[in-house]
């Protein structure tokens, strides 16, 4: 496995694309998976999305229920948010590809999304709270956005 490299914002222009479905799943996007994973673990991340390492394709890694003992990693390819609830809920983001900076950030509390496994099954769940804020900041990596484009208030270093 492999750390990999996470660009500054404006040395990755990928960010702002909206990123490519995932056509099949291989042994190279499996190690990709496990290197995009590792990554997440050694920044302390609770999430990375392809976008953020120079990858234009819908594959993004999650940590659901961070350090607590329920705590999950999910696997999202080409996921697609398909109900967002109108009850919306701020709280300070921050992301990986902007570093060294914060802000009250606007969010769904809950959604419903679709996602394949690894094995190409349709997976559907309905998050709320904080683990729908790691799964809205993750998907929108996916669609070119930012947590900047949902900031009330942005904070740096």
């Amino acid at each position: 496995m492999a750390i990999l490299d996470i660009p500054k914002k404006e040395d990755n222009p990928i960010l702002r694309e909206v990123a490519k479905p995932v056509k099949k799943v291989d042994k190279k996007l499996r190690k990709l998976i496990k290197d995009m994973e590792e990554t997440m673990y050694n920044i302390n991340g609770v999430g990375l999305a392809a976008p953020q390492i120079g990858l234009s394709i819908q594959l993004a890694v999650a940590r659901l229920n961070p350090e607590t003992k329920n705590e999950l990693i999910l696997v999202l390819i080409n996921p697609k948010i398909t109900y967002q609830s109108e009850e919306m809920t701020k709280m300070e983001e921050g992301c990986l590809s902007v570093p060294g900076t914060w802000g009250d950030t606007l969010r769904h509390k809950q959604i419903i999304f679709t996602y394949q496994d690894l094995k190409g099954q349709e997976i559907t769940l309905s998050l709320e709270g904080f683990n729908a804020r790691i799964i809205q900041h993750e998907i929108d990596h996916l669609n070119g956005k930012l947590y900047l484009d949902h900031c009330e208030k942005v904070h740096e270093e």
